[in-house]
């Protein structure tokens, strides 16, 4: 009878040791790796932070008072996670991090669903993030929204 193969949870260098075109995450000590975002991800991540740093991050037409970035690493309870976009208000992350990566929790996080991490990011990452003390969290889920050009867009360059 042979014995099973031990268990050994994934580690930082782990995340190193993944193809550049790979984004890791490790979740329970489970390494997750997937491609980098399609066009549509990653549009619909780069439109919503567009509408969110002018009025929360800078403060224009808007509250200011927030820090929001795309694609932060959070280091929280033994869990490394990448959310698409993040916000901290300011009070509680009055300077950036000398390190590479967050070990406070956001107050407010948006996860844009893909195919390859839907699953993922409602079944695994969800409930850790709401354990870390996220307040709030936005699911964006590109695939229901229809994207079409604008005139403007239509009419450029003729």
């Amino acid at each position: 009878m042979s014995a099973l193969p031990q268990y050994k949870p994934a580690t930082y260098q782990d995340l190193f040791d993944l193809p550049s075109n790979m984004v890791g995450e490790i979740v329970g000590g489970t390494l997750y790796a997937h491609p980098r975002p399609a066009p549509k991800h990653a549009l619909s991540s780069s439109a919503l932070g567009d509408e969110l740093v002018s009025p929360f991050h800078k403060g224009r037409g808007g509250p200011g008072g927030w820090v929001i970035l795309d694609e932060p690493e959070l280091h929280l309870d033994g869990d490394i996670l990448v959310p698409d976009l993040a916000g901290w208000r300011r009070e509680r992350l009055p300077q950036l991090p000398e390190t590479a990566w967050f070990d406070l929790a956001p107050d407010w996080l948006c996860e844009v669903l893909s195919p390859s991490t839907a699953r993922l990011d409602r079944v695994q990452k969800m409930p850790r993030y709401h354990a870390a003390g996220v307040s709030h969290l936005w699911l964006l889920a590109p695939d229901l929204q229809c994207w079409k050009p604008t005139n403007e867009s239509k009419t450029a360059g003729r």
